[in-house]
């Protein structure tokens, strides 16, 4: 068994194309294999660009959305970035169950143009009189719904081990809830921790999650190499278990408190609690200077006077580190995702499988927003160690059911 689970998972994704093994093997011409791996290189350029574009809009949406609508609060900026996945999710599986009976291009065309046309709302959200923040809210929901998509090929018998894909779709639900949750709140975070002003977030944390994405492609280059000796379920468990140490960083400590902001702080008021030589040191430091936007933790998240800063190395420690398993954990999912499907027809299946990662982008930046907002990022960033915990034993319990159609089907057949 041992020995049959690690073959499933040193296959290659996507096949051998002389193979003639086993019969369910579908042998491609080479002018077919070239025509494919054209279509694969368009995808590359097309989901880059996709995200270039993603992580532009994402690090600017909190200084964007203060600016357009000073209504907007810490949790409403939860949703505006949820709305985009609550798009996304609604439109996967209608684009994967429309991508497997018509043809690819339909779909991705669709997708596009709605993409362009709601990027462009995005760009005007700033000119209606009132209730910007709305209109914000709409364009990026209808962003997700453009951003939501392989010839259909027919395989003999065999059937998908559904308990391995409703699995494979949970933890992949986790992985993409604790990033889309971290990525929500980097900005709100380092404005509240270092008094960045909202230019100084926008630039460092762009550099920040740049770095980090060049830190990605150089994991993943390596974690091709190193599946093949140890297969993708040990590599995922590993990733899980970086990303676990990573959060557990970012648990505030020490008697060093973060700045605080004074604005629309009225009748020298302060909130109704009690904090002895902390408030004392608070009241006692200097105000901003009217003609300057305040900096520093807001005063009305009562957190800000008595939670620990968390410190710039162990910010940065826990970003190199969330960095290193996040792309391990969503790559190696992915991989065994459709190495449990096959070669099925996997338009439905992958529709799900981004749905579900689209629900948890919906309740990742929901949930941080709030419970960062009311108790701060200890119980924040406690609960999702709690989470990643629950995902490393989920994964312990199907671990050997996630293993490649071949093998299942050649283990029903025997």
């Amino acid at each position: 068994t041992a020995n049959l689970g690690m073959e499933a998972e040193r296959e290659p994704l996507l096949g051998n194309r002389t193979s003639e093994s086993r019969e369910w093997d579908i042998v491609e011409t080479e002018e077919h294999y070239k025509s494919r791996w054209r279509s694969i290189r368009i995808l590359y350029l097309t989901m880059f660009l996709s995200s270039v574009g993603f992580s532009i809009v994402i690090m600017s949406i909190w200084p964007y959305l203060q600016k357009i609508d000073q209504t907007a609060d810490a949790s409403f900026l939860g949703w505006v970035i949820a709305s985009f996945s609550l798009g996304q999710m609604v439109a996967s599986p209608m684009f994967g169950l429309w991508s497997n009976y018509r043809p690819r291009k339909e779909p991705l065309t669709v997708s596009i143009l709605i993409s362009v046309a709601a990027n462009c709302l995005y760009a005007y959200v700033h000119l209606p009189a009132s209730h910007n923040k709305y209109y914000m809210l709409f364009a990026r929901g209808l962003v997700g719904f453009g951003a939501a998509s392989t010839d259909e090929v027919q395989v003999p018998q065999g059937n998908i081990d559904q308990v391995a894909v409703v699995a494979t779709n949970i933890l992949f639900f986790v992985i993409l809830f604790i990033f889309a949750l971290f990525e929500t709140i980097i900005t709100p975070l380092t404005m509240d921790m270092y008094a960045w002003t909202q230019e100084q977030a926008v630039l460092y944390d762009g550099i920040i999650l740049a770095a980090l994405g060049i830190e990605a492609v150089v994991i993943l280059l390596g974690v091709k190499l190193l599946s093949k000796k140890i297969g993708e379920r040990a590599i995922l468990l590993g990733g899980l278990i970086v990303v676990w140490v990573g959060f557990f960083i970012l648990l505030p400590w020490g008697n060093q408190f973060p700045k605080i902001q004074w604005e629309d702080l009225h009748n020298n008021s302060i909130p109704n609690t009690t904090f002895g030589e902390i408030i004392i040191d608070i009241w006692n430091s200097p105000r901003e200077d009217h003609n300057e936007r305040p900096t520093g933790c807001p005063i009305e998240q009562a957190w800000c006077l008595y939670t620990p800063v968390i410190h710039l190395a162990q910010f940065l420690t826990s970003a190199v580190l969330i960095g290193i398993g996040y792309p391990v954990c969503n790559l190696m999912s992915y991989t065994l995702y459709s190495k449990i499907l096959g070669p099925k027809p996997q338009g439905v299946y992958m529709g799900w499988l981004t749905a579900s990662g689209s629900g948890a982008r919906i309740l990742g930046p929901v949930f941080i927003s709030q419970v960062y907002a009311h108790w701060g990022p200890r119980w924040a960033f406690g609960l999702v160690c709690g989470m990643v915990v629950f995902t490393i034993t989920l994964l312990g319990v199907v671990y050997k059911r996630l293993i490649a159609f071949s093998i299942r089907y050649g283990r029903i057949q025997e």
